[in-house]
């Protein structure tokens, strides 16, 4: 009888606790969280991540150091580079990706394509300018539902804070066109005097920040977060340089 007893008692639990599962997961959208931007904990500010990382043997340090005479010393960070990039490949077809601008946004069910294979020589067939002692490292931002950029698109109307040369360069795209400014700009520089003297000039390709059209995410099949490689053409050799790179937008 205390057999049949415990059998029938946690035959009851388990049901139990099925059910309040099961109504648990009535709650949940699988294509959207129920808790979005300021509600949730992520919040509305996305961070801003880089590749390639670091061995796991070292996580305190971000540093991306190598000898560029020896193939062996830089193939980690070329295979880092490679493995992220897998997603974004040529040979990756997806039905609903199209070729994006700022005239042609995408359209309703529609993500962007990033043509990674075209931003010479940020590309695999040139090691992504690792050999030459002139690395490119990719830059992109985290993903958060439905959050939409508020970016300045005016050269007007720009902080006092944004380096002089980002200003220069936001009222140059605005002569281009109003729609070239729709862009979350990014902005790479050394963290103390040193560095700013070592870091050398930089690149950015394909353009000097993430394009607006990139966005709200919403979970859409096949969606590629935007990517900027940033080409240093010309960095100090045996220095360390601390390199901050910065997203600029409207309440970053």
């Amino acid at each position: 009888k205390i057999l049949i007893f415990y059998i029938l008692f946690y035959a009851a639990l388990c049901g139990f606790f099925a059910a309040i599962f099961a109504v648990f997961y009535q709650t949940l959208d699988e294509n959207m969280p129920k808790w979005q931007l300021g509600n949730g904990l992520i919040g509305t500010n996305p961070g801003l991540g880089f590749r390639p990382m670091p061995p796991e043997s070292n996580v305190e340090s971000t540093l991306v150091w190598y000898k560029a005479s020896s193939p062996e010393n830089m193939e980690y960070w070329v295979n880092e580079i490679d493995e992220f990039l897998k997603p974004y490949a040529d040979d990756v077809k997806v039905e609903n990706r199209v070729d994006c601008d700022f005239d042609h946004p995408p359209p309703e069910g529609k993500v962007c394509n990033v043509p990674v294979t075209s931003w010479d020589p940020c590309t695999a067939q040139k090691r992504y300018n690792f050999p030459k002692s002139s690395p490119c490292i990719f830059l992109k931002l985290n993903k958060i539902f439905n959050w939409m950029p508020q970016i300045y698109t005016n050269a007007t109307s720009l902080p006092d804070n944004m380096p002089e040369e980002l200003k220069q360069h936001v009222a140059a795209e605005e002569k281009r066109g109003s729609k070239n400014t729709n862009v979350v700009w990014v902005s790479c520089e050394g963290e103390n005097p040193a560095d700013v003297e070592n870091i050398g000039n930089i690149q950015y390709f394909p353009r000097r920040g993430f394009p607006g059209y990139f966005f709200p995410f919403r979970n859409t099949k096949g969606y590629l977060p935007p990517l900027v490689a940033v080409l240093f053409e010309r960095p100090k050799k045996r220095n360390r340089d601390d390199i901050s790179y910065v997203t600029i937008m409207k309440k970053l």
